[in-house]
């Protein structure tokens, strides 16, 4: 495993401060494993480790007192002065403080081995005890996320950790043969010899690409508590069992499942085969075509880690030279078998270590091409678990409940099972005090916050309750293990034998006709009660539904009309100021082009005025002297009055030009004003047109809340056409076929079964899922 990058944050002191995935829904030390089998509610646990600064980080001054531990369960961000959230605070947007609690913290001074028993040492205890449990990491790139899982050579994560503590526990009773194997979700298949002598042989050739000093396992490192798993508090009965363990390793790439234990194409132009997520007959998802490799040691699965690590899609971002680009998710399946060499299966066990890739911005890690279509799909898939983990959290609350999307991602399909009672779901949050990378921590912090708002309902499950089933090579069920019958007997195509009936007295075969008759009209009447009920549920459900849509599209509705109205209200105001403010600035231009002193203006109309009563004496003069004009009047004075006059006569002619072309610039204003009103009428239309298509929307969201309110009619004529249908049924009896071939003859037809119980499981299990088509089809 390469750590060189993650591990060179780490002083010698500190170099045991992180680990990544740890396997935990685990309670406070004081709780116990019973604590974990006992049915009951619990919110999920969420834990957190603060990565130490590197000296680079130290050096480029990542150190600004982002992160402070109030106390074992409260931890506080500040925002530093050049973050997003600080600058919207600036502009009253958030807070620039915000806290946040947690199962437990543990801060950058914790040793791998205090992280491990505070967080999933009980989880572990459940584990080897028949409880599921998973584990997952998250946080941003450069956290520490696979160094807390996977650790170093010489200080191991969690994982190898918890390896130490599960063969601890099994010492002494391992299961030597390798012919059980899982299969499916919860299964076993029973292998034969050639089978066995191919998987030792692909579990060699897998072991041998790397060295058995590898790493280290953690029993020398480290003291482990593991008096819990000794044989002597175990009981005399623990003495008689047998457990046989296996491992498998694949990742989550790019929404395509790889198995990281086949061998990686050595050229690029091969490409590697994806593999499919199923789900088996109790709607439990499993990879199909895994590798599930039998494991008897931690140096073992430790290789296997190794092997794992090397295909696994690595690539080098600004924050990180050798970053998860996958989620990878380390799988160990422990199963409990009797005692012997030929023992039946008691119980199986899985723990899931996921290590998620990191959450990130691209243009804070500068990722283009096929790292930003990598980044894409990592937070589309991390964007999908919030949304999962945000409708769980709603859960609990029958009012608030709402669909929870697992089977959006592979990811959180994968997970489903843990969330929904099947096992103890645990979360480790990995976070770095660095001030660059304050804004996606403090988006951590918040998905971390609503996660452990999750309740989980946990269903008891130990070896005890569990009733795993042993297929064959046909993947038929083998319903028991005798050491006499040879595995060709058991996996033979011929299921059961026919039915002697000649043995039977004919009042027994009456017997068991009408035994079975009635266990058909039983049947049958269940299976009616059965689909009224789900119709009647669905009915309920989709009427629910629709007068849900039918309140918030009609609060929205009133919402929408309220602020639009309130928009418009505010926009014409705007229109009247602006246009009052644009004709008053118009005619104070036009004004200020033209604009005259009074004074001015007095003197030049004071000088008109004398100008005209001096025209106006000069042509009563003329007209006077004119007969003596000849006498009096000189050639010279003629002339000059005569310009004088056609001077005035112009000047008088330029002034009405001037107050012509100011009525000209009033009346334009005015024209620009009507303008303006006629556009505001018009946008005023269309807002009304607008306000009536959302009046179209409620009316028709009413028509589907009178169409739900006819589905529930008809669901209960339904109702009464299976009462008419009970009371026909109770009055009539069955009329079976007459015979053809005699009545022994007759009588084996109807005492062979058509159908074997598997068959029958089959359908009554997925008998709900039959319905859901026809009830389809009814609405």
């Amino acid at each position: 495993m390469d750590t060189r990058d993650e591990s060179s944050m780490f002083s010698t002191d500190l170099s045991s401060v992180l680990d990544p995935i740890a396997c935990s829904v685990v309670c406070d030390s004081v709780c116990d494993s019973s604590v974990l089998n006992e049915q009951g509610s619990q919110p999920l646990k969420v834990f957190l480790r603060v990565r130490p600064f590197s000296k680079t980080e130290l050096a480029s001054n990542e150190s600004q007192d982002c992160v402070t531990i109030e106390n074992s369960e409260m931890v506080s961000l500040c925002a530093p002065k050049d973050s997003s959230a600080m600058r919207n605070c600036e502009r009253g947007i958030g807070q620039s403080v915000h806290k946040f609690t947690f199962t437990r913290i543990f801060g950058h001074e914790t040793t791998q081995a205090e992280f491990f028993e505070g967080t999933i040492k009980d989880l572990v205890n459940a584990f080897a005890n028949g409880q599921n449990g998973l584990v997952f990491t998250y946080g941003v790139t450069n956290a520490g996320k696979t160094f807390t899982i996977q650790g170093s050579p010489k200080d191991g994560g969690i994982l190898p950790r918890a390896l130490d503590v599960i063969f601890d526990h099994i010492r002494g009773r391992q299961y030597p043969k390798m012919n059980l194997k899982p299969y499916l979700g919860n299964d076993v298949m029973k292998l034969e010899p050639t089978q066995v002598k191919q998987e030792e042989a692909i579990k060699a050739a897998i072991l041998s690409t790397v060295k058995e000093d590898g790493m280290k396992t953690v029993s020398s490192l480290s003291n482990l508590s593991c008096e819990d798993f000794s044989p002597d508090n175990q009981g005399d009965d623990s003495n008689h069992h047998q457990f046989s363990t296996w491992v498998s390793f694949f990742e989550i790439y790019n929404e395509y499942v790889y198995d990281l234990l086949d061998q990686f194409p050595s050229s690029k132009n091969q490409k590697r085969s994806a593999l499919k997520i199923c789900d088996d007959q109790s709607s439990t998802s499993y990879v199909k075509d895994l590798k599930w490799l039998n494991i008897t040691s931690t140096e073992e699965a430790c290789r296997i880690l190794l092997i794992g690590n090397k295909n696994r899609s690595l690539a080098s971002t600004r924050m990180n030279q050798q970053s998860s680009r996958s989620h990878s998710i380390f799988t160990i399946r422990l199963i409990k078998l009797s005692h012997g060499d030929d023992p039946s299966v008691l119980g199986v066990s899985e723990m899931s270590l996921c290590d998620l890739a990191g959450s990130e911005r691209c243009n804070k890690t500068q990722t283009v091409g096929d790292r930003l279509k990598e980044a894409g799909n990592i937070n589309n898939s991390l964007l999908i678990l919030g949304k999962c983990i945000a409708a769980l959290k709603q859960s609990h609350n029958p009012k608030k409940a709402s669909y929870v999307p697992f089977r959006e991602s592979k990811l959180t399909r994968l997970f489903q099972p843990f969330f929904c009672g099947k096992g103890i779901a645990c979360m480790i949050v990995n976070i770095n005090q660095c001030a660059s990378t304050y804004d996606e921590t403090l988006h951590v912090m918040k998905f971390s916050a609503v996660a452990k708002q999750v309740v989980q309902t946990i269903q008891p499950r130990n070896f005890d309750f569990m009733g795993p089933r042993i297929v064959g090579k046909d993947g038929k069920v083998i319903t028991e293990i005798d050491a006499n019958i040879s595995i060709e007997d058991l996996l033979s195509e011929d299921e059961e034998e026919e039915l002697d009936i000649t043995i039977l007295a004919p009042e027994d075969l009456l017997r068991k006709i009408e035994e079975l008759r009635e266990k058909l009209m039983s049947e049958r009447q269940s299976k009616l009660l059965l689909e009224m009920q789900i119709r009647k549920e669905m009915g309920e459900a989709m009427y629910q539904q629709m007068v849900h849509l039918d309140e918030t599209w009609s609060k929205r509705f009133e919402d929408y009309k309220e602020t639009t109205e309130e928009q418009l209200e505010n926009r014409l105001e705007m229109y009247r100021k602006a246009i009052k403010n644009h004709a008053y600035r118009q005619a104070m231009e036009d004004l200020e082009e033209d604009y005259v002193p009074l004074e001015e203006f007095q003197a030049e109309q004071e000088k008109v005025e004398e100008r005209d009563r001096r025209i106006e004496d000069l042509e009563i003069a003329l007209g006077i002297s004119k007969p003596l004009e000849d006498d009096n009047v000189t050639g010279k004075e003629m002339d000059s009055m005569s310009g004088a006059i056609t001077a005035l006569t112009k000047r008088c002619q330029d002034k009405e030009k001037i107050i012509v072309g100011l009525k000209v610039q009033i009346q334009n204003i005015k024209d620009e004003g009507d303008l303006n009103v006629r556009r505001w009428t018009e946008e005023n239309e269309m807002l009304k047109q607008h306000l009536k298509i959302k009046e179209q929307e409620i009316r028709g969201l009413q028509n589907l809340a009178e169409r739900a309110i006819q589905l529930e009619a008809s669901v209960t004529e339904l109702q009464e056409q299976l009462d008419a249908s009970r009371k026909i049924v109770s009055a009539v009896d069955i009329s079976e076929p007459k015979p053809k071939k005699g009545l022994f003859s007759n009588i084996r037809h109807t005492m062979t079964p058509k159908k074997n119980k598997s068959v029958e499981k089959t359908e009554e299990t997925t008998g709900l899922s039959r319905k859901k088509p026809l009830l389809l089809r009814k609405y």
